[in-house]
C-alpha cells in the first residue's frame, strides 16, 4: 500500500543530481498538488469553526462600532475567506516543508538534520508575528482609524472590508515575521553573506519600511510599531547568519579534507 501511494509522491532529487527543466517543473508541480491537499481539508475545519475565528478577529475591534452585510451573499463569503486564510496559516508548516523539499538538492545532505528545528522556528515566530499584530498594532490601528473624522460618519462598517483586513493584517505580520528564516536561507544558498547585510542595512531598512506602509494598516501609529520589530528581526537575522555562517563553512572544510585524504 505504501509502494502505491509513493507512486503519487514527488521523488526529491539528492544533493548535486543533475536534472532537466522538465523534471523540475514535474517536481515543483507534484509539491503545489501536495500543498493543495493539504489545504483542503484544513479549509474544512476552519469552515466548521469559523464563528468563533471570526468572534476572535472583532476582538481588536473598539466596542462601540458594529459590522453590517451590505448583500445577501455577504456572510457566506466572508466566512469562506475567512476560513481560507486560516487555513493557509494552519497550513504553513507543511508549506515551508515542501518549499525545503524542492529545495533541498541546493545544500549538503547533512545539513537535512537542522531543516525540523527551522520548520519549528519558522512556525513559532509566524504564531508571535500574528499575536504581536493581534495584541499591539491592530487595536492602536483600528482606534485611530474608526475614530478618524467620527464626526462626519456614523461607526458602522462592512463586515468583508473589516473581516479581509484584519485577517490579512494578521497574516501579513506572521509571514513579515519570518524574513530571518529567508535571510538565512539565503545565506545558505550563498546568495547572501553576513558583510552584505551588514553593508547594505540601510537599504534593507528602507524596504522594511516600504514593506510595513504596503501593509493593511495604514496609520504612522501603527506603522511605528512595525517597522520598529522588523528592524530588530532583521539585526537578529545578521548575527544568526554570523554565526551560522562559521559552522557552514568549518563543515565545508571538514568535507574538502576528507576529500583530500
Amino acid at each position: 500500500m505504501l509502494r502505491g501511494w509513493r507512486r503519487w509522491l514527488p521523488r526529491r532529487l539528492d544533493h548535486g543530481e543533475e536534472a532537466t527543466l522538465v523534471e523540475h517543473l514535474d517536481e515543483l508541480r507534484s509539491r503545489l498538488i501536495i500543498a493543495l491537499v493539504a489545504i483542503v481539508p484544513i479549509f474544512l475545519v476552519t469552515f466548521a469553526f469559523h464563528e468563533r475565528i471570526m468572534e476572535w478577529l472583532i476582538g481588536p475591534l473598539p466596542d462601540d462600532t458594529q459590522l453590517v452585510t451590505l448583500g445577501v451573499t455577504e456572510p457566506f463569503t466572508v466566512a469562506v475567506k475567512v476560513s481560507l486564510i486560516a487555513a493557509l496559516a494552519i497550513a504553513l508548516p507543511i508549506l515551508l516543508w515542501q518549499a525545503w523539499a524542492f529545495l533541498a538538492p541546493a545544500v549538503q545532505p547533512h545539513f537535512e538534520r537542522v531543516v525540523l528545528v527551522f520548520v519549528i522556528v519558522a512556525t513559532v515566530l509566524f504564531i508571535a508575528g500574528v499575536a504581536f499584530m493581534y495584541i499591539v498594532v491592530l487595536p492602536r490601528a483600528l482606534g485611530f482609524l474608526a475614530s478618524f473624522d467620527d464626526g462626519l460618519y456614523t461607526d458602522q462598517i462592512r463586515a468583508s472590508y473589516y473581516y479581509t483586513f484584519a485577517a490579512m493584517t494578521l497574516l501579513a505580520g506572521g509571514l513579515a515575521f519570518l524574513m530571518p528564516i529567508f535571510v538565512l536561507a539565503l545565506v545558505r544558498l550563498q546568495v547572501l553573506t553576513s558583510d552584505q547585510l551588514r553593508r547594505n542595512r540601510k537599504i534593507a531598512f528602507v524596504g522594511l519600511l516600504v514593506f510595513a506602509i504596503l501593509l493593511p494598516t495604514v496609520d504612522p501609529v501603527s506603522l511605528a510599531f512595525e517597522v520598529v520589530p522588523l528592524v530588530l528581526l532583521y539585526e537578529m537575522a545578521i548575527w544568526i547568519s554570523v554565526f551560522m555562517e562559521r559552522r557552514w563553512n568549518r563543515g565545508w572544510d571538514e568535507d574538502y579534507a576528507e576529500g583530500l585524504s
